[in-house]
């Protein structure tokens, strides 16, 4: 299962009902809020590793919208950064059908609170520019590392 947690914010304005959701595999849990640049966009950010992605073009009430465009930006953005094609393949295999439910960790939404800060003060003209830059940084909670090696470990270490 593929979690997406929402924030208070967003639950409201995508109009969803949040389900309970179980502690799965944090590799497959998402915190996911608004982020304010010069227009709406949306921040997801993953629990294990702090890998970070940012959308944009998605309305209020268009959650159907917005996970479709979630897989296909984390997709074109892992095969960006280099990632095989089978692992990433294997990744959404594994992960399954996309649940939405509540925020639960404070520690996660901090993590996102700093990146909604450092993509306020920059500007890039590719959204995947953004996205590798907020990726580099050296992150507290993943132990003094950069959230895409982080994934990428991960990933390895699961599918190899």
């Amino acid at each position: 299962m593929l979690a997406l947690r929402f924030t208070q914010k967003l639950i409201k304005d995508m109009k969803v009902a949040p389900e309970e959701l179980a502690e799965d595999n944090q590799i497959f849990s998402w915190h996911v809020n608004i982020l304010q640049l010069r227009r709406k966009h949306i921040i997801f950010v993953n629990d294990a590793s702090r890998l970070c992605l940012v959308i944009d073009g998605i309305r209020s009430s268009q959650v159907d919208k917005l996970q479709e465009k979630f897989r296909t930006v984390l997709r074109e953005y892992l095969l960006f950064e280099g990632f095989k094609k089978n692992m990433i393949d294997q990744y959404f295999l594994e992960a399954g059908e996309i649940n939405i439910g509540k925020t639960n960790s404070k520690s996660v939404i901090g993590t996102m609170s700093e990146m909604t800060f450092y993509s306020s003060h920059k500007e890039f003209d590719h959204p995947y520019e953004l996205i590798s830059w907020l990726n580099s940084i050296i992150l507290k909670p993943i132990g003094y590392e950069k959230p895409i090696h982080v994934f990428q470990r991960e990933l390895t270490s699961k599918y190899q």
